[in-house]
């Protein structure tokens, strides 16, 4: 063996692609004409066997932005969009599976305009198909504890899900504005005319970036630098929808992540069908869900409680986005938990909040916990809308401390 090839040889070593850890993925049929992604990561844990770990389902929020994408190569998964091992990945504490819903959106799909899910019944009624044939075909999860994880507007669909499978199984003046459009929301609300209730969403998001500037909804320490140019004109009845839209869902398919998930990413999973992209029906997907967009979902988070469901709720101190949501209840997520009707409401709200840090050795406080009975609440600081991708150790010390994991 001469030094050349020994040279050669370590350095293909070198700089072979890191080992992915043991994955596997699939198409459901859910209804005629409309088919549901999936894809499973398998824990990979140096000291402990998937079977000894839970298992988690990200759900992404939008409606309509990717889990198998963005949560994915953004956020929780082995892998970042440069396809680097994520130091902070979800699965040294458990198996990760990620799901395109609702279908249409990421890499699921459908082949009838009809076949897009307009409520929450639907989607919900959607994600019991795909978990029926995914536990029927990984049995060695059936006996491992689940856990729904989601972000953004997949709380709402995470709270249904979870329900269903326990059945079955500003400046003064820049605030009175926004506070004058939310009250218009909460009326339309209240008059169940929803999908006016997102149209005046729209607008309210238009108020608060003519007061600050442009703010980033996602993160309020920067603001939003690049140019969304809507395809309808600004008089048409889809116009406010269309930037709802790319607002919070084509922000997350970033042009980066968009040619990782039709190249490289499409290549290696080779059963993902001709016509279709990843992310082109998105927007089909928002706009469907219009109308379901703006009802909210308190009465199910009360009914997980009173079934004893573990609920836990998580929100990054500088995301605007989930605040606004709530300014229609008061300013908030511990606003929105008070709407609660819980019996023991009473005595969460008399917890003290308990500081986290991400490690021993840490001073910096990373969070602030509260927990009673099986209602926990966490706090996460410096992080925006998506709190795993800005503060990723935070993120998974909290998953550990969710599934009663050491930390």
């Amino acid at each position: 063996m001469t030094l050349q090839y020994v040279v050669l040889f370590l350095l293909g070593y070198l700089i072979k692609e890191p080992k992915e850890p043991k994955q596997a993925w699939g198409y459901v049929p859910v209804r005629s004409n409309a088919s549901m992604f999936w894809w499973l990561y398998y824990a990979d844990n140096p000291t402990q066997n998937f079977t000894k770990l839970p298992l988690i389902m990200w759900l992404q929020g939008g409606p309509g932005a990717s889990g198998c994408g963005y949560g994915n190569f953004e956020e929780i998964g082995p892998l970042d969009v440069e396809l680097k091992p994520r130091r902070t990945t979800w699965l040294q504490a458990a198996s990760v599976l990620f799901v395109d819903n609702p279908v249409g959106t990421g890499y699921s799909y459908v082949n009838d305009t009809l076949a897009y899910a307009t409520d929450l019944c639907t989607v919900t009624s959607d994600m019991m198909v795909v978990l029926r044939e995914f536990f029927k075909s990984k049995t060695e999860f059936q006996q491992i504890p689940f856990y729904i994880f989601s972000e953004s507007y997949g709380g709402k669909m995470a709270a249904a899900i979870a329900l269903e499978l326990h059945k079955s199984l500003l400046d003064d003046k820049g605030l009175k504005e926004v506070t004058t459009a939310a009250k218009k929301i909460l009326d339309a609300m209240n008059k169940k005319e929803f999908k006016l209730a997102t149209l005046l969403w729209s607008k309210a998001e238009d108020i608060i970036e003519e007061n600050t500037n442009g703010v980033n909804f996602y993160n309020i320490l920067t603001q939003e630098t690049t140019s969304k140019v809507a395809v309808a004109s600004p008089g048409s009845e889809i116009f406010p929808f269309l930037k709802l839209f790319q607002r919070h869902v084509q922000y997350q398919n970033k042009d980066k992540l968009s040619d990782l998930m039709n190249g490289a990413i499409r290549k290696k999973l080779k059963i993902i069908p001709d016509h279709v992209k990843w992310g082109g029906q998105s927007q089909n997907v928002f706009m469907n869900m219009a109308e379901d967009f703006m009802k909210h979902a308190i009465d199910i988070v009360d009914d997980l409680l009173e079934a004893n469901v573990n609920v836990t709720v998580y929100n990054g101190q500088l995301d605007l986005i989930n605040c606004l949501s709530f300014l229609l209840i008061h300013l908030g997520q511990e606003a929105w938990l008070r709407k609660l009707k819980w019996p023991k409401l009473k005595k969460f709200s008399a917890q003290k909040w308990q500081a986290l840090y991400t490690s021993p050795e840490s001073s910096e406080t990373a969070a602030f916990h509260k927990s009673y009975d099986n209602l926990d609440f966490f706090w996460i600081l410096k992080a925006g809308h998506m709190v795993p991708a800005d503060q990723g150790d935070m993120a998974l010390k909290m998953v550990r401390i969710v599934t009663h994991q050491k930390h």
